[in-house]
């Protein structure tokens, strides 16, 4: 091994001094439920290898000639841990399409960097998933988290601030799984209605959330929107400039308030939301 290699078995590399980093992204693979049902697939393929070789009917190719490995994606702007920009559902002014008007000109490159981080506000609403999970609620049916979940929040935790980064934790990132367990995540409640929908914000919830000068939502589940009905609370805050941050996961680590929040989506041109990295800075427990 000569000086300038990293050895396998290298310590993690050191958290900016003070902080705890938590990685609230989810994982990307074709065998995981990160896309929408009947939207484009995700799909992660070896376009070059190291070698050109074979394996039963299927041929790893090297298509450069030259040793090094890559792989092409096809992939939904709304895949994994992603961000709706305010054109997703507001269409542009003039388009002469309901709910239209300038939000609709935002797209994603469009929207400030600095809207999509901040200090962090933790909302925690997993027993509404679980009252879902005990057969309480209707198969394809989301339960709305409202402006009085929000208002028991603040009475506890205090009122919310202009900048705070809202994030409501419902707990259904943990059915996000490899496979036909992965159903539970979003297929057996979009498709087949089997099962009981994710918690989502009503527009009641997001008025307040607008008024209290919070500009960026982030949710550990499929959407923001009732698995049911999607498109008001996504025109009431998208229109008003707000973005939200979906398919987040690992809330269950963050306390209420404390942690600072960053997502950092792909800067797509035109773009009605990105994918990209999600994650929040916790400063580290020290001995008094």
């Amino acid at each position: 091994m000569t000086q300038h290699q990293i050895p396998l078995a290298a310590p993690a590399f050191p958290s900016p001094q003070g902080y705890e980093v938590h990685d609230l992204s989810l994982v990307l693979a074709e065998d995981l439920p990160c896309h929408w049902p009947a939207h484009q697939p995700f799909q992660h393929k070896v376009w070059s290898w190291f070698a050109t070789q074979r394996s039963g009917a299927q041929t790893t190719y090297n298509r450069s000639g030259a040793p090094y490995s890559t792989r092409w994606m096809a992939i939904d702007e709304h895949t994994g841990t992603h961000f709706d920009a305010p054109s997703h559902f507001v269409p542009p002014p003039g388009s002469g399409l309901p709910d239209a008007g300038p939000a609709g000109e935002i797209t994603a490159e469009r929207v400030p960097v600095a809207q999509l981080m901040g200090p962090a506000a933790v909302v925690d609403v997993t027993r509404l998933a679980a009252a879902g999970a005990d057969g309480q609620e209707e198969g394809g049916v989301s339960p709305f988290i409202t402006a009085d979940h929000l208002l028991a929040w603040e009475r506890r935790y205090g009122r919310l601030a202009p900048g705070e980064v809202v994030l409501l934790h419902t707990g259904w990132d943990a059915r996000y799984r490899r496979g036909p367990e992965g159903d539970a995540y979003l297929y057996d409640v979009i498709v087949t209605g089997r099962a009981p929908g994710w918690p989502a914000p009503d527009v009641s919830a997001m008025e307040l959330l607008l008024d209290r000068g919070v500009g960026c939502v982030g949710i550990d589940a499929p959407s923001m929107g009732a698995a049911h009905d999607g498109v008001p609370v996504h025109v009431r805050g998208l229109s008003a400039g707000a973005v939200y941050v979906e398919c987040l996961t690992g809330l269950a680590r963050l306390p209420a308030r404390g942690a600072w929040f960053c997502f950092l989506p792909l800067k797509v041109e035109g773009g009605t939301g990105a994918p990209g990295r999600a994650v929040a800075f916790l400063p580290s427990a020290t001995d008094d």
